[in-house]
């Protein structure tokens, strides 16, 4: 039985997905909101939100994730990063996945990924979970109505937390199983519920598809100057380090807050929602994102909430640190209608430095830029990925390492030609630790990064003295408006400044050492910024 708007040419029955049970194609959120609480997936919220929990799996399972071997894509590759699966496991793993969903109940969602409409990409999200279908929907971009009856997907993920892979039978590494064909254009995720898995995975075939296009895709949020798109700014950082937070400035129009590309004509998003991290989320900080947790259809994510009158407690970490929710766009208002900008005239680089040697804004120049683009360094934060239960200093390649399918100099070389195509002034900013590492120190002030980022982004910044750093060589400003001058150096902020010169010394060779990697691939003037 199918319920709901489908291309009549482009059923599950079309793809070789018979004989299962209900379908629901294309349903709207008050519908999905409905299905997920009648299924027992779900319990209504304060204003319709939807409380859901993801089970044992509360973050993503990078080393679950497999890309298929097939010849056309062999040697495009960077194997080191991304684990193989052979083409006779996958199509194991498909058979026998199909067999498992056979009458069943599943929703399927056309969307788009891409704000651009040359470079959009149609997504086919067929889940078992009616939540998951609320939550991509949410995620990617809704086409018109009327545009379903003749739509045709690019590409297929089929999401089935029910079935669980068999190791040596499927060529995988456990139950959980992310399974990438490009060739088949088909990607199968089992074995865990956690929604992120959806759209992460719809970034990883991003990032292998668009640089053929020389498109730059980014893991990073975006905003422009109200009413000046060409006045774009740029956020690369990984889960934690304030991509979400920084970008949702009300002074400025929000373009997306994860993931984007950098095209011929400029920034567009990929994403048509949110999914943020409300641990500790407060209103008055975080106004715009803390008001979507009491709003319609809004997937509030392993939360910890009074059974009663389902008030949530943005305190309590006992199911996870990355409780999250996910939110369509224009439920912050000062969102784009289009989700497009110009030609980023700032980039900047989150990082959360847990060593607390980073001072809190540093500018780059390209060569740098593409230096501590291609480190990516920061701290995995609690409950991002299974096990993190404190912050881990760790380097992540174009701040992103998990959803890069191709070497990081190809990324790298791409986001260098765009700097110097379009002049963009590079800064990296650490949100994470000052006064002392993480359990001594204390976490940067928010209110001191968005005072650099507001002087960064109206250009007064540029005009204050600046220093150059002793250990890696950028140049730091002396002062800066609303900021103590002694945050900005963080070596005075230590009680100690001989342990901070240890650290300091102990995270240069850390940088050095992980940038060996990329010496043989990147031009000379990179390999003097290098450390």
């Amino acid at each position: 039985m199918a319920i709901g708007r489908v291309n009549p040419k482009f059923t599950l029955e079309a793809q070789g997905l018979n004989s299962l049970g209900k379908i629901h194609y294309n349903l709207p959120e008050p519908a999905l909101v409905e299905l997920a609480i009648k299924r027992g997936e779900a319990e209504l919220g304060q204003g319709g939100t939807v409380l859901v929990s993801t089970g044992k799996f509360t973050g993503r399972s990078p080393k679950d994730k497999h890309v298929v071997v097939t010849p056309d894509i062999n040697d495009a590759i960077w194997w080191d990063n991304n684990a193989k699966m052979s083409q006779d496991g996958f199509q194991r793993l498909k058979d026998d996945l199909f067999e498992h969903m056979k009458g069943r109940e599943y929703s399927v969602q056309d969307l788009v990924a891409g704000a651009d409409a040359q470079h959009a990409i149609n997504m086919r999200m067929i889940t078992e979970l009616a939540w998951h279908g609320l939550f991509i929907r949410h995620l990617l971009r809704r086409p018109d109505a009327e545009d379903l009856e003749e739509f045709i997907a690019d590409y297929t993920v089929i999401n089935c937390p029910s079935f669980k892979a068999d190791p040596k039978r499927h060529d995988c590494r456990s139950e959980t199983v992310i399974a990438m064909n490009f060739a088949e254009k088909m990607i199968l995720i089992a074995g865990t519920e956690y929604a992120g898995e959806n759209k992460k995975c719809v970034f990883t075939l991003l990032n292998y598809l668009l640089p053929e296009a020389g498109i730059m895709p980014m893991h990073c949020s975006a905003n422009h100057a109200t009413d000046n798109p060409v006045d774009t700014a740029i956020f690369f950082g990984l889960s934690g380090t304030g991509k979400t937070t920084l970008s949702a400035d009300p002074a400025r129009t929000l373009i997306g807050d994860d993931e984007h590309g950098w095209s011929e004509r400029g920034t567009f998003n990929f994403e048509g929602g949110c999914y943020a991290k409300t641990i500790n989320l407060n209103p008055e900080a975080e106004p715009e994102i803390y008001a979507t947790t009491k709003k319609f259809a809004t997937v509030i994510e392993n939360m910890v909430f009074d059974p009663v009158t389902k008030e949530l407690d943005f305190k309590d970490d006992k199911l996870t640190a990355n409780m999250r929710c996910a939110y369509p766009m224009h439920y912050i208002s000062n969102a784009s209608e289009n989700a497009m900008g110009g030609h980023p005239k700032n980039i900047i680089m989150l990082t959360c430095d847990a060593f607390g040697v980073l001072p809190p804004i540093a500018r780059l120049t390209p060569a740098q830029a593409m230096y501590h683009f291609l480190s990516g360094f920061t701290s995995k934060i609690a409950g991002t990925e299974r096990g993190i239960t404190e912050p881990e200093p760790t380097f992540s390649t174009c701040f992103g390492a998990p959803f890069m399918p191709r070497r990081p100099e190809i990324y790298g070389n791409l986001l260098r030609d765009k700097i110097s195509a379009h002049g963009a002034t590079c800064w990296l900013v650490n949100t994470g630790w000052t006064g002392g590492p993480y359990g001594t120190g204390s976490r940067m002030p928010i209110r001191a990064t968005r005072a650099l980022l507001t002087a960064a982004l109206d250009g007064s910044l540029s005009k204050v003295e600046f220093r150059k750093d002793e250990n890696f060589g950028f140049e730091v400003p002396v002062t800066a408006p609303g900021v103590a001058e002694v945050l900005l150096s963080p070596r005075r902020t230590w009680d100690d400044s001989g342990k901070y010169d240890i650290q300091a010394t102990k995270l240069v060779k850390m940088f050095a050492d992980n940038f060996a990697q990329y010496l043989p691939y990147i031009k000379d003037d990179v390999k003097a910024a290098a450390i």
